[in-house]
């Protein structure tokens, strides 16, 4: 399928996570077979400003391309200017997408993500600045809406197709229900029969056959995956599997172990090894989950400083567990 004039492998994407989807995991789940990964979100004004932390965030490797960044804001102004100044030059980002679906109250307090939606004529005003700026596809990520009588996800969509966006995500929630309860993949089907650009459909897909009963229900045309990839990047191909009448196969406990080994030296590789291993501790979390006595070995890493010690304790439990 194609966003724009952007060709992509397949329609099973990674979502856009903060505090997950950095770098090396978008280049793990794009060699596990996602046809899109997005980063981690990136405020607008913080790069409107110059901010260095936030200008790493949007470091970008080619082995994961084709990849959307991420950017929230309420001001259309700034959106626009740092499209323009800071994206549109950058070869390596493929798609700008625009958050309005984040539920976290430090984001929202601020009138971002979605809290954006409660105000139709602001996103419409966010969605075709940066369109008017962006030389890249813009697509839009969001919610139902923001409680249970105020679902407008329809509306917002209709206005994204109006605004030139080239395609709309659709978390299957809304605000307040943040990742409880179920996702109603009914609404992404309401969402896909109200435009004509496509749809991806976002929301409890975590197994295999999940991404494929999604598909068939909602006629949405991608679909994107965000916590049931966390320790799962193997999820985006056990999907295509499926999709293409192969045999499901889950990957083995030393397929999982080795991944993690894999992924902790990425991130050490990439942010250094003090904060890469603070930082793959709850990743570490996700690929032991459900796996023998691994809240042993959860609680031991949590306390280990050292790359080498914490592979070594991998590999250790790999033997108890084989």
């Amino acid at each position: 399928m194609k966003i724009g004039n952007v060709k992509l492998d397949n329609k099973v994407f990674l979502a856009p996570m903060a505090g997950v989807t950095d770098m090396a995991f978008r280049i793990i789940c794009r060699q596990m077979g996602a046809g899109l990964v997005f980063s981690e979100m990136v405020s607008s004004k913080a790069m409107y400003y110059k901010d260095e932390k936030t200008r790493e965030l949007t470091t970008i490797d080619d082995r994961e391309r084709p990849v959307a960044l991420q950017i929230f804001g309420s001001d259309p102004e700034i959106m626009g200017y740092v499209v323009e100044k800071y994206l549109n030059e950058r070869k390596d980002i493929d798609i700008i997408d625009i958050n309005m679906g984040c539920p976290a109250p430090k984001i929202v307090k601020n009138g971002d993500g979605c809290a954006i939606m409660k105000n139709p004529d602001l996103a419409a005003k966010i969605m075709k600045s940066v369109v008017r700026s962006s030389n890249k596809p813009v697509t839009v990520k969001f919610r139902m809406g923001w409680d249970d009588n105020s679902k407008n996800g329809v509306e917002i969509a209709k206005i994204a197709e109006d605004s030139g966006v080239s395609a709309v995500t659709i978390h299957a929630r809304t605000r307040d229900m943040f990742y409880a309860g179920n996702a109603d993949w009914s609404y992404i089907k309401k969402v896909k029969d109200a435009v004509n650009i496509p749809v991806i459909g976002n929301g409890d897909i975590f197994r295999p056959e999940d991404g494929v009963r999604m598909l068939k229900e909602t006629n949405c045309d991608a679909i994107s995956i965000g916590r049931g990839s966390m320790g799962n990047p193997w999820i985006f191909k056990r999907i295509l599997n499926l999709l293409n009448g192969r045999e499901d196969a889950p990957p083995s406990k030393e397929e999982i172990i080795n991944m993690a080994i894999k992924h902790l030296n990425m991130v050490c590789d990439f942010k250094g090894e003090r904060i890469g291993v603070r930082e793959m501790r709850k990743q570490i979390a996700w690929y032991l989950k459900g796996m023998k006595n691994s809240n042993e070995i959860k609680n031991a890493i949590n306390k280990i400083d050292n790359k080498e010690e914490i592979e070594r304790v991998l590999l250790d439990y790999l033997d108890y567990i084989s």
